[in-house]
């Protein structure tokens, strides 16, 4: 796919220098056919397992001046001879789109980065990782656009530091869909911007029903892709052609796309909401691990007693150090159904766990002598875990509130209503008004001052953007005083 023509711009953007959608593109789009060969199952994480052979050498992407090297097959995923199931039918758009290669050589990587820097406007990224397949969050595959340059796919292991990507377009505008996905994995290779517009959180703001990639696409530039690897094992070698055409589109079309939502959001009036959001994205910081992790397991409820959860524990830090250990995800080495039937039937011997029926996984017999010294270990231990975790302290769910806390539950639902008409009015949805965790806490435990600005402190502390305490801080303290008038008695000043 060569770099769409610049069109004219649209006035009065305040993102940037906006261009009218890919209207050559939009007219050859048709929607997808029905029926077909169903996907190809996504390929083991298992390094030995086969992996989908790669398609001959063909052109590069987007006409980069200097033609990546054709794809060679990864140590950690050695080729195989066997070639990708491929629909029967695939939707024009995607099928009229020039091969894709991947770019593995610094050479190669240091003259796109050359193409990229002469480039205009702001630039298209995106990563797609193996969740599901592998243990880490890393990417492996990163895709660049930007005007005037065309499209390039990067492939993050064999290139290693990405500090000449990161200082040609560190002052430029990033675009995403969705950045929250994608900023952690590429802060891993230095890949870090300082602005960006997210094209997903744009039509949130915007009011779109559907704000997946493909809806938006479709919505504001008239065309229809194809959304069928989203879920894929990328860290699959070589990849197969029809995935990085995938993978290319999703970052081809971003800037159109980011113009049209820019136009859109400045004739609502939503220009400052999107940038606030946006900023915040940039800056939230991740969230800390959890105290007790293997309380997460699926089924837990059905354990009794401290032994049995003890036995849990353990067969979770095995398999969670084994997983780490072997880059799999860890659910494809023993699932949670087989952790929690071992440690309901604690048993005894190395034979006893083998004769679980329930204990499966394609790592269970393999490593069976890992999880029987686990089990083992749990069974033996005198550190038994609490019947109930001790992890940060949560408020308990609404509805039990009538019961445990009757005041904050008529400030909640008096202020759930206030702030739900509000995003009603605004066309926003409620979770991004006010996300619902700051709504319950400040009704939990609201300030001593009932009146607005004590409200709106609150708020700013618990990071409410600016406009969402302007938005929401008279509403909910109008609802917590009127709340404790219907109740005959003044609002207290806390619970």
């Amino acid at each position: 796919m060569t770099d769409p023509a610049a069109p004219r711009p649209v006035p009065n953007d305040p993102f940037a220098v906006p261009e009218s959608v890919l209207e050559a593109a939009a007219a050859a789009a048709t929607p997808p056919p029905s029926g077909g060969s169903p996907e190809p199952e996504p390929v083991d994480a298992v390094p030995a397992e086969a992996a989908p052979a790669a398609q001959a050498a063909e052109p590069a992407a987007a006409q980069p001046a200097v033609e990546p090297p054709a794809a060679t097959p990864a140590a950690a995923a050695p080729e195989s001879t066997v070639e990708p199931a491929v629909p029967a039918a695939v939707p024009s758009f995607e099928a009229s789109h020039d091969a894709v290669k991947v770019i593995e050589s610094r050479e190669d990587y240091l003259a796109a980065v050359e193409q990229i820097a002469a480039g205009h406007g702001p630039v298209a990224l995106d990563a797609e990782r193996a969740s599901g397949y592998r243990y880490s969050q890393r990417a492996y595959l990163i895709q660049v656009f930007r005007r005037g340059a065309g499209a390039f796919l990067f492939d993050p292991i064999a290139i290693g530091s990405f500090a000449e990507l990161q200082d040609a377009i560190v002052d430029e505008e990033w675009l995403f869909h969705a950045a929250s996905q994608d900023l952690p994995c590429l802060r891993e290779v230095g890949l870090v911007p300082t602005r960006i517009f997210d094209t997903e959180l744009g039509a949130r703001i915007a009011g779109f029903p559907r704000v997946g990639l493909g809806a938006v696409v479709e919505q504001l530039l008239g065309i229809t892709l194809a959304k069928a690897h989203s879920a894929a094992d990328w860290s699959t070698r070589p990849l197969p052609q029809s995935w990085l055409v995938y993978a290319s589109l999703d970052v081809e079309l971003l800037p159109d796309l980011r113009d049209a939502l820019a136009e859109q959001l400045e004739a609502a009036g939503k220009t400052r909401i999107a940038q606030q959001e946006f900023q915040a994205v940039l800056t939230r910081a991740p969230k800390p691990p959890k105290a007790e992790p293997w309380r997460r397991l699926s089924g837990m409820h059905a354990l009794r007693g401290g032994r049995a959860l003890a036995i849990a524990r353990e067969l979770w830090e095995a398999r969670d150090a084994f997983a780490q250990e072997t880059d799999i995800a860890p659910g494809r080495t023993i699932p949670d159904a087989a952790i929690v039937a071992a440690a309901a039937a604690a048993p005894e011997t190395r034979k006893d766990l083998a004769a679980v029926r329930a204990f499966t996984g394609r790592a269970s017999r393999s490593e069976l002598d890992r999880w029987w010294a686990a089990v083992e270990a749990g069974r033996t231990t005198e550190d038994l875990p609490k019947l109930r975790g001790r992890g940060e302290p949560t408020l308990p769910p609404p509805r039990a509130w009538a019961d445990r806390n009757p005041e904050a539950d008529r400030r909640y639902k008096a202020a759930r209503a206030a702030v739900l008409a509000r995003a009603e009015e605004l066309d926003i949805p409620l979770e991004n008004l006010l996300t619902p965790d700051t709504l319950r806490t400040v009704a939990w435990e609201p300030p001593a001052d009932l009146s607005t600005d004590g409200v709106a402190a609150a708020l700013a502390a618990m990071d409410a953007r600016p406009w969402q305490v302007e938005e929401t801080a008279a509403r909910i303290a109008e609802a917590f005083v009127a709340a404790g008038q219907d109740d005959g008695r003044a609002t207290p000043a806390s619970s």
